[in-house]
C-alpha cells in the first residue's frame, strides 16, 4: 500500500466538482490549484447522475479530461465513488430504495443521501458504478486515493431495512428467546413469539425498549459498514495499491467510527468549527484526537473544513483573516498529513450555493484566495512533520455504544451528554498542554500514565477487569460520574455502583441524584467550588475523601474520591464540578502520573502540542501573547530563529524545531 504523502509533503487541496462548471474554466481551475500548492483534489462525490445518466450507460468522457488535466497539472486526485446520492432515476424505477423515516413517511430523491442501506437494487447499484469506475481509471496517473460514499450516516426504517435487522438479531441471537431474555420484554408485555413480529424502532406512544434502540443503533453502524466493505473489496481487487477511505464527521452518533477504523487505509474527517463558540478551539482539538485515535496513532487527513462561512446553520458567521490557516495548523500539529476544503470553487446553484470556498464568487482576485494561496505555499516548509507522531502519556475512554446507550430516554436527567462530558474532562488537558489519545473500550492502556474515564455508562465485564488490571498494574485512572451503570444489554447492573469498578475505586454509591441548581462542594481541608446538574450518593469503601458536598441533602458525603489500589491510583468524581475545579483535579491525577505539559504557564488561549521535533504554538487568543519556548529553535513557518520565547498575535502560530548544533 503506497503512502499518499510520499513525495508530496503534506497533502493540500479540496473537493473538486468540475461537472457544475463549463468546460473552460477547468483549464483556469488547474492552474489556480498549481499557483495555490494544490496537490490533492477530490472528484466525483456527488456526480453518480452524471456519470451513469441511466441504468448501465455510463457517461465518462468528461471525467477522463478532467483527470488528465490534474495528472498534467501535478495533482493527485481522490476519486469518489458517488454513492451518497443516487441519480432520480433510482428511487423512480426502484423506489423501494428510498428510506423510510420512524414514522413510516418515505424520503423522495431531489436532495442527498435518499437511499435504504439495507436495498437490494441500490447495493446492486452501487456495485455496478464502483465496478465501473474501478475498471476505468484502474491504471491512471491522477489516482492516488478511492474516496468510497460520503459521511456515512443514512438510517432506514422500511420493510427492507426490518427484515435485515431480523437477520441481524438472528446471527446476534440465535433464537427468540435468547433475544427476549437481552430485551428485557417481560416489560411492558413485549414478548416476542414470531420473528414476523419484531420491527425496527418506529413511532410509538411512548417510550421505546431501550436495548431494542441500542441493538437497532449496532445494526444500522453495521448495515452501513458492509456497504462501505462491498465497494472497499471491489476497489481493492483491482488497485491493490491505492488507499481507500470514507470521511467521517468528528462525534457522529449514528456510526461507530471505531468499527469503521480498522476496515479502511486511511482516516479522513471533515470539520467545521462553529466560529462563536469559546470552547472551539479546544472542541476541535478533541475531534483532531480523536481522528489520530480511530488510526491508531497514524497521520490521517482532514478532508473537509471551510475556508470562511458555512451555509447550513442559522446564522453563518465569517471567519476573520488567518482563522483558515489557525484551523488548518491546528490539524497538521495534532496529526494530519492532509488539508482540504469543500471546496475549491464557490457553487453557483444549488443547495450549497452560499458555503465559502478557496475560490470564491468573487473570484481569485480577492484577499480569501490570497490567504488560500499562501497557506498553501507556506505548507511546503512543513513538509518534514508529514508522517511523525503525537506522543501522548494520557488517555481518555470513549465508546459509542456507551454514547448511544447513555443518551437514550427514560434516565435520571437528560443534562449529562457524553460528548459535552468529554470536553470537560478534556479542556484542562488541552490548556496545560498535554497531549490525549481518544481510545476506544478494551484499548491497550499500557502506554500511558493517566486513563480518563469522563462517562462510560456501559460497560463490560472485560473492559472493567482491564480498567481494574491497569491500575493495580500503576496506572492512574479518572472515572466521571454515572459510569458502569448498565451491562451491554443495557440492563442496569444491580448492587452498589459502579458495580464492576466499586472494587478499584475504593467507593460505591446508591442514589443518583440530578440536582436543581448549582450544588455546594469542599475540597478536604481546602476551598470551596461548586458543581452542578448531578450529584451521587456516595460512601468511601476504602477511598480517601478528597472533596466533599456542603450544602443541602448531601452535606458532608463524599463528592471526588482518590484510591490506592495495588501499585495505582484510581479516582471517582460523583458530580460535575466547575471548570476551575475539574482543571485542579486534572492538575492533582497528572501529579500522580508524573505527567507534565509540553510548556510550563502557557499563557491562556494558547495551544501547544508536540509533533515529532516539531513545538507547534497556536494563538486563539484575541490579544498578542509571549510565550517562552523550552530550547532554541527556528520557526519553520516564517524561519525566524526563537532563542527563549516567541511572541505570537491573534490567530498567529508558531512551528518550531530545535536547532541542530554546529560542530
Amino acid at each position: 500500500m503506497r503512502t499518499l504523502t510520499d513525495g508530496r509533503g503534506l497533502l493540500f487541496g479540496g473537493d473538486y466538482n468540475p461537472e457544475q462548471w463549463p468546460e473552460e474554466v477547468w483549464k483556469q481551475d488547474a492552474e489556480l490549484m498549481r499557483a495555490a500548492g494544490v496537490n490533492l483534489v477530490t472528484v466525483g462525490v456527488f456526480s453518480w447522475a452524471r456519470l451513469e445518466p441511466e441504468p448501465g450507460r455510463h457517461d465518462f468522457g468528461w471525467l477522463d479530461r478532467v483527470l488528465d488535466l490534474m495528472a498534467e497539472h501535478g495533482i493527485a486526485v481522490d476519486l469518489a465513488i458517488p454513492t451518497a446520492s443516487p441519480p432520480p432515476w433510482l428511487g423512480h424505477r426502484w423506489p423501494e430504495t428510498l428510506p423510510v423515516d420512524e414514522g413510516g413517511h418515505r424520503l423522495w430523491y431531489g436532495s442527498r443521501n435518499q437511499f435504504c442501506p439495507s436495498s437490494g437494487p441500490y447495493r446492486e447499484r452501487s456495485q455496478s458504478i464502483t465496478t465501473a469506475l474501478a475498471d476505468r481509471y484502474a491504471a491512471h496517473p491522477a489516482l492516488a486515493m478511492w474516496h468510497v460514499g460520503n459521511e456515512y450516516g443514512e438510517v432506514c426504517h422500511c420493510d427492507v431495512s426490518a427484515r435485515a435487522f431480523r437477520s441481524w438479531l438472528r446471527d446476534r441471537y440465535g433464537d427468540l428467546a435468547t433475544l427476549n431474555e437481552a430485551w428485557g420484554t417481560t416489560f411492558w408485555s413485549q414478548g416476542y413469539g414470531d420473528w414476523a413480529e419484531v420491527v425496527p424502532p418506529r413511532r410509538a406512544p411512548y417510550i421505546i425498549n431501550p436495548t431494542q434502540r441500542l441493538d437497532w443503533w449496532r445494526f444500522c453502524s453495521d448495515e452501513l459498514l458492509a456497504h462501505f466493505r462491498e465497494q472497499r473489496d471491489l476497489l481493492r481487487a483491482r488497485t491493490p495499491s491505492v488507499p481507500v477511505t470514507t470521511n467521517f464527521m468528528g462525534f457522529f452518533k449514528r456510526v461507530d467510527y471505531w468499527s469503521f477504523a480498522g476496515e479502511q487505509d486511511v482516516i479522513s474527517n471533515d470539520c467545521y468549527p462553529e466560529p462563536g463558540d469559546p470552547l472551539s478551539p479546544a472542541r476541535t482539538a478533541l475531534t483532531h484526537d480523536l481522528m489520530r485515535g480511530l488510526a491508531g496513532g497514524r497521520p490521517w487527513l482532514l478532508m473537509e473544513q471551510a475556508t470562511g462561512a458555512v451555509n447550513w446553520r442559522e446564522h453563518n458567521l465569517p471567519k476573520p483573516p488567518g482563522q483558515l490557516r489557525l484551523e488548518s495548523l491546528q490539524a497538521v500539529a495534532r496529526g494530519a498529513d492532509g488539508l482540504c476544503y469543500f471546496q475549491w470553487r464557490a457553487s453557483r446553484f444549488g443547495a450549497e450555493r452560499f458555503h465559502a470556498a478557496m475560490v470564491p464568487h468573487a473570484g481569485p482576485d480577492t484577499r480569501l484566495h490570497a490567504e488560500v494561496r499562501a497557506h498553501g505555499q507556506e505548507l511546503r516548509g512543513l513538509a518534514g512533520v508529514a508522517g511523525e507522531p503525537v506522543p501522548a502519556r494520557v488517555a481518555m475512554v470513549f465508546g459509542w455504544e456507551s454514547w448511544w446507550a447513555l443518551e437514550d430516554r427514560g434516565r435520571p436527567s437528560d443534562r449529562l451528554n457524553a460528548v459535552d462530558q468529554l470536553l470537560r474532562y478534556y479542556v484542562p488537558f488541552f490548556e496545560r498542554g498535554v497531549s490525549v489519545d481518544v481510545v476506544p473500550p478494551g484499548a491497550d492502556l499500557s502506554a500511558y500514565a493517566l486513563v480518563v474515564v469522563p462517562n462510560l455508562f456501559l460497560v463490560g465485564d472485560g473492559d472493567a477487569a482491564a480498567l481494574t488490571a491497569y491500575v493495580n498494574g500503576g496506572g492512574v485512572l479518572v472515572v466521571g460520574p454515572f459510569s458502569g451503570v448498565v451491562d451491554p444489554h443495557s440492563h442496569v447492573r444491580t448492587g452498589r455502583f459502579p458495580v464492576p469498578l466499586r472494587e478499584v475505586l475504593g467507593a460505591s454509591g446508591e442514589e443518583w441524584l440530578p440536582a436543581s441548581g448549582p450544588v455546594a462542594c469542599r475540597w478536604h481541608g481546602g476551598a470551596p467550588f461548586e458543581a452542578e446538574t448531578w450529584t451521587e450518593l456516595l460512601r468511601s469503601d476504602g477511598a480517601e475523601v478528597v472533596a466533599e458536598f456542603t450544602g443541602g441533602d448531601l452535606a458532608g458525603r463524599p463528592a471526588i474520591l482518590r484510591h490506592r489500589s495495588g501499585e495505582g491510583v484510581a479516582w471517582y468524581v460523583g458530580t460535575m464540578p466547575e471548570p476551575a475545579a475539574l482543571a485542579a483535579l486534572a492538575g492533582r491525577a497528572l501529579a500522580d502520573a508524573g505527567v507534565t505539559g509540553v510548556l510550563d504557564g502557557l499563557p491562556p488561549g494558547v495551544e501547544a502540542v508536540r509533533r515529532g521535533e516539531v513545538l507547534f504554538l497556536l494563538n486563539h487568543g484575541a490579544t498578542t501573547v509571549r510565550v517562552p519556548v523550552p530550547e532554541p529553535g527556528v520557526d519553520l513557518l516564517t524561519g525566524s530563529p526563537a532563542d527563549d520565547h516567541v511572541t505570537l498575535a491573534p490567530r498567529a502560530v508558531a512551528a518550531l524545531r530545535p536547532e541542530v548544533p554546529t560542530a
